[in-house]
């Protein structure tokens, strides 16, 4: 007769957000690497996808912002409790996709006015104006959408809230950042593309 050792171990909630939580981290970074190939094939450019994908993490910024003003509001009008929770996670990876659109309009519309012969100052210059206007409505539109749901009181809506929290003001906030990170960004990209030459020409010339 073989009597086999088992053990057991008791594991609630916690146990399965963790596990949740690691798969969609894998889960993530894949998304990430088909968000940058997606960018890189049209744009031609290993860096450009970057500058996109550097509003990202400002997403996640607005979203713990967006928390904190919602936990206050809430606490002021409702009395109830408003913490950060795995679907305010779902709508951060959800925002990931959504954020990248006004750096890829920006992005384009240089790349668009330099093949057609405008200077780079020039062109950085006129995407910000020229996008200014569809890029902060696109966002502002976005957010309205969400506002319903952000001032449900049912308790059948409560999981969303936290979601729609992530998903609403990372988008408002990172739109913002994006006005002034990307143009930022392209400009000290092409700086440092131009560096070589620079350097070669200081040489050539001394």
């Amino acid at each position: 007769m073989c009597i086999r050792d088992s053990t057991y171990s008791l594991e609630g909630e916690q146990s399965e957000q963790a596990e949740s939580f690691a798969g969609l981290i894998q889960n993530y970074v894949i998304a990430l690497f088909a968000i940058y190939a997606l960018l890189a094939i049209p744009l031609r450019s290993y860096v450009q996808p970057l500058i996109i994908m550097a509003v990202i993490p400002f997403g996640l910024v607005g979203a713990i912002i967006g928390h904190w003003f919602m936990y206050f509001a809430r606490e002021l009008f409702t009395d109830q409790s408003f913490n950060f929770s795995m679907m305010s996670i779902f709508g951060f990876v959800a925002l990931t996709g959504v954020v990248v659109n006004s750096s890829l309009v920006l992005v384009h519309y240089i790349n668009e006015r330099r093949a057609d012969g405008v200077g780079l100052e020039e062109a950085v210059r006129s995407a910000g104006v020229a996008r200014f206007r569809p890029i902060v409505l696109t966002s502002m539109t976005t957010f309205v959408g969400l506002a319903p749901i952000l001032r449900e009181g049912s308790v059948s809506a409560q999981f969303l809230i936290p979601m729609a929290t992530s998903l609403g003001f990372g988008v408002i906030f990172a739109t913002f950042v994006t006005l002034v990170l990307v143009p930022s960004g392209y400009l000290i990209m092409e700086d440092i593309k131009a560096l070589p030459s620079r350097i070669a020409g200081r040489r050539t010339g001394s």
